[in-house]
């Protein structure tokens, strides 16, 4: 009898197959794309997608940047991460400024504390840390026309804005002919929550008229929902004892005056008018005098 035969040993160069699926290293998986796969194009549409547009529009620079000075994973991704955080705030600093309505010319950087040296700048720059915010108390500018109130009411705005704070700024006859607009329309109570829940209200050319017997219960709901939470910036060309004379009724006149007046910082502005100063041909009149 033979002996049994073993199968035959496959020699060192071939391979040996097998019946089970091969899968190796250096086959790609067809689901999967990598970053260099990825078109950039793709990848600011994913982006975009995402409502990441900071990063979508520093994207190419970043990869440059990454590649040329050798950024880990970790650096790469904090800065795009960075970017969209600086965009965002950005955009939400421009939308709080937009619904202020304050405009972007009255900041504490352009005012010229310079032309009254009666201004007490280290007391303006105080408040602009917004410390009298966060303690809900109000502010007060008094003084002729032209002194510099309302930039400076603008700039404090500004600076609450700049806080991520938000701000409402209305002229004193504005206040009011909107609120009667928002009546007619039946829209009042909803602006009024606006006006009482608003992180800083500021009012210009307070008591630059009489208010009729619904304008004072207004203001009386504005004053009295924000007494001691949140705060006020009023500025007046009036002396504060003659605030109480634009009131019909002297009941609610005291009750608004009393909230108000406490815990306020008073800032009385004497002085040459500044539009006065920059009037053109103030200096050939006065050559010729």
């Amino acid at each position: 009898m033979l002996p049994p035969t073993s199968p035959p040993r496959p020699s060192g160069n071939r391979p040996v197959h097998s019946s089970a699926p091969r899968t190796t290293s250096s086959t790609p998986d067809p689901h999967r794309r990598t970053l260099a796969m990825t078109p950039i194009v793709d990848l600011q549409k994913q982006l975009k997608s995402l409502k990441l547009s900071g990063i979508s529009q520093v994207l190419e620079l970043r990869l440059l940047e990454a590649q040329g000075n050798q950024l880990s994973h970790a650096q790469f991704l904090s800065l795009l991460l960075d970017d969209e955080v600086e965009l965002r705030r950005e955009r939400k600093l421009h939308r709080l400024i937009r619904q202020a309505q304050i405009g972007t010319d009255h900041t504490l950087e352009s005012f010229d504390f310079h032309f009254n040296p009666a201004i007490n700048a280290a007391r303006i720059k105080a408040l602009a840390t917004g410390e009298f915010i966060r303690k809900g108390e109000n502010v007060f500018f008094l003084g002729p026309t032209g002194t510099g109130k309302t930039h400076l009411t603008r700039a404090l705005c500004h600076q609450a804005c700049r806080g991520y704070l938000t701000v409402a700024y209305y002229k004193f006859y504005q206040l009011f002919n909107d609120l009667e607009m928002a009546r007619l329309n039946n829209r009042h109570e909803r602006l009024l929550r606006r006006l009482c829940k608003v992180d800083l209200l500021a009012i210009d050319d307070f008591a630059f008229r009489k208010l009729d017997a619904r304008e004072a219960e207004y203001l009386y709901a504005i004053v009295d929902s924000r007494y001691r939470v949140r705060s006020m910036i009023i500025n007046s060309n009036r002396d504060i004892s003659d605030w109480m004379g634009i009131f019909p009724d002297p009941i609610i006149a005291n009750a608004i005056m009393d909230r108000l007046a406490q815990n306020a910082h008073q800032i009385t502005i004497t002085g040459e008018s500044y539009r006065k100063k920059l009037a053109p041909g103030k200096k050939t009149i006065e050559a010729k005098t």
